[in-house]
């Protein structure tokens, strides 16, 4: 990237970015993925639409970062660092109260349908959210095994994001009710944590 594109792309502060984030979650719990548009988010936001095309591209990049940014846990494991695998576990989820969850929770239901009839969504979703959270669970994972919690053979290392998710999501599926802290700090103890051999205490 050229300095000129990259002065360009940083005129944004950071304020004005997580203003811009959570318009866009509200249009998107208003109307939906599909009826969406980048003219609505500049309406919306007092923005030009030059500005947020320059900025993110286009709308399935700008919905993806919004929900990266915005999301329970959306910091990742940024800071966190507990000196055990359920204290890190723990400390993710406790970052997000139960009303925040319930929100996610209905949002990313509804993008889940959305993305099924847009590749593109999917693409940026896979870019900007599912692929760097992979990345802060693989790094806490290794941590874990540094510290001998878990196996470095064990098979279930590969499918704790997929726990984790559907945790999350079968919680409304099966239960009827939404996530909630208590419910995944359970779940945690009771499915992710024994799958990896972990200690589920302390």
């Amino acid at each position: 990237m050229t300095e000129v594109a990259t002065a360009r792309r940083s005129r944004i502060t950071p304020e004005r970015e997580a203003e811009l984030y959570e318009a866009v979650l509200d249009l998107l719990r208003e109307v939906g993925y599909d009826a969406v548009t980048m003219d609505a988010v500049a309406t919306r936001t007092k923005s030009s639409k030059a500005t947020l095309y320059r900025q993110w591209g286009g709308k399935a990049e700008l919905v993806a970062k919004a929900v990266r940014h915005t999301k329970p846990g959306g910091a990742g494991f940024h800071g966190i660092d507990t000196g055990s695998l359920r204290g890190d576990l723990h400390a993710l989820t406790l970052r997000s109260d139960d009303c925040e969850m319930e929100q996610n929770s209905a949002l990313m239901r509804g993008l889940a349908m959305a993305i099924h009839g847009n590749p593109d969504l999917l693409e940026a979703f896979k870019e900007h959210l599912i692929g760097p959270e992979m990345a802060d669970f693989n790094q806490v994972l290794q941590r874990a095994i540094d510290r001998g919690e878990v196996r470095a053979d064990n098979p279930a290392i590969d499918f704790v994001m997929h726990m984790m998710i559907g945790g999350f999501a079968a919680r409304s599926l099966i239960d009827e009710q939404p996530p909630n802290q208590a419910f995944l700090l359970s779940y945690i103890d009771a499915v992710v944590l024994p799958a990896l051999g972990a200690p589920t205490t302390g």
